[in-house]
């Protein structure tokens, strides 16, 4: 890899995390020694590029750094289009099409060169030929997380019983056949995981709850991290 190559992708590696990035991780990952990356960060710094951080502590990339668009790698290409084909698959029917329109969007994009990896995939995301039907209008479900507004649902659990509840809404996990939206819900004052396709009905209400959307989001992998004892992303 050419030396201009590695720090464009050690701009990459950093811009794509808001967690400090050792040097020992970018060497392994740029497959180099940990001399060359403190040589490489340090031109960087020297040409202004804003990352914080030094050797042993690790780097950080300024939230507010950008760069022009480049042309997509090969295997940047089949990223896009295996997660749009999967989006596709077992989204609800908005982004089921928006994920089709940005396959079409990247096709007409690149140059005629790289097209075959669109058309002619080396990988592929399987059909989703049973999902589970929602009881909630999905979109909407999302404006109401950025908005940081309340849902009031009729809730069916496994056993056929249904509770009223009043839940925050943090975010929409996407499973093979079925969805889950994680909430804070008022009734148990507690995070929850609800099935979509088990809620019978739901009131999109005006109110809001009052706690920014990012910050609920942070409480909610605080929590699923000390439950499972895993590190979220």
């Amino acid at each position: 890899m050419r030396r201009a190559d590695r720090m464009f992708q050690i701009i990459q590696i950093l811009r794509r995390t808001t967690r400090p990035v050792t040097a020992a991780s970018l060497a392994e990952e740029l497959e180099v020694s940990k001399r060359s990356v403190y040589r490489d960060v340090a031109d960087l710094i020297g040409q202004r590029a804003p990352i914080r951080g030094e050797a042993g502590s690790g780097y950080v990339l300024a939230r507010d750094f950008d760069m022009p668009p480049l042309m997509l790698a090969p295997d940047e290409i089949e990223a896009a289009v295996l997660g749009a084909q999967w989006v596709a698959e077992r989204g609800d029917a908005v982004l089921a099409t928006a994920a089709r329109d940005l396959i079409a969007k990247i096709e007409a994009a690149v140059p005629e060169r790289l097209r075959p990896y669109i058309a002619e995939p080396t990988i592929g995301a399987p059909a989703n030929n049973a999902p589970a039907r929602d009881g909630l209008d999905m979109a909407r479900t999302r404006a109401w997380i950025r908005a940081g507004r309340k849902i009031r649902i009729r809730y069916r659990d496994q056993h056929d019983e249904d509770s009223q509840r009043t839940i925050w809404p943090v975010i929409i996990g996407y499973a093979e056949t079925v969805r889950l939206l994680a909430a804070w819900c008022e009734l148990r004052q507690d995070f929850r995981h609800f099935r979509t396709d088990r809620i019978v009905a739901a009131e999109f209400l005006d109110e809001r709850h009052g706690a920014r959307p990012g910050d609920l989001m942070k409480r909610w992998k605080r929590r699923i991290e000390k439950e499972r004892g895993v590190r979220l992303p």
